[in-house]
């Protein structure tokens, strides 16, 4: 029986999802390290995998040596990243959320979200209706959209809200 130092894995799978795949290799306790290779960089994924024991994400569209790269410092127990995704993890370490959001930013965007106006949000979290619009346009910025109703459809897109 062959016995690999590495596991790359998909995310998405033909019959399971890369992370259950994951799951099972630690519920196991094979001595396989798991490097994640997808073409999805959003945050069910690269969270999932992580959970799931991966020690690093790799987006497909890595050039080859970069994954052999990537595969070697598995083999040794090192952390491998492809930059957006890195960049998403060292914003989640410092309490970011999903876009590189804060935990603030995503409470105002929830509530956005629900069709609630600057000044209901302001009266909601007690504070000025100036500091809401300050909130709501770096939500905006930092997601790349151009009004309050893309900044609801990314939440929703992207898990943010239910």
């Amino acid at each position: 029986m062959l016995q690999p130092d590495v596991a790359v894995l998909d995310c998405q799978l033909p019959v399971l999802e890369g992370t259950e795949v994951a799951q099972e290799i630690q519920r196991r306790g094979l001595p396989v390290r798991i490097l994640a290779l997808s073409a999805y960089d959003d945050e069910r994924y690269v969270r999932g995998m992580l959970e799931a024991g991966a020690v690093g994400y790799l987006l497909k569209d890595e050039a080859p040596e970069t994954i052999v790269a990537a595969v070697r410092a598995a083999a040794r127990g090192e952390g491998y990243f492809s930059p957006p995704v890195a960049a998403k993890v060292a914003a989640w370490v410092r309490g970011e959320r999903t876009g590189g959001l804060t935990k603030r930013e995503v409470e105002v965007l929830r509530l956005v979200a629900e069709g609630m106006s600057n000044k209901e949000i302001a009266h909601k979290l007690k504070v000025k209706k100036r500091t809401v619009e300050f909130h709501v346009g770096n939500i905006l910025r930092k997601l790349g959209v151009a009004s309050r109703v893309e900044a609801a459809v990314w939440a929703k897109e992207h898990r943010v809200i239910p």
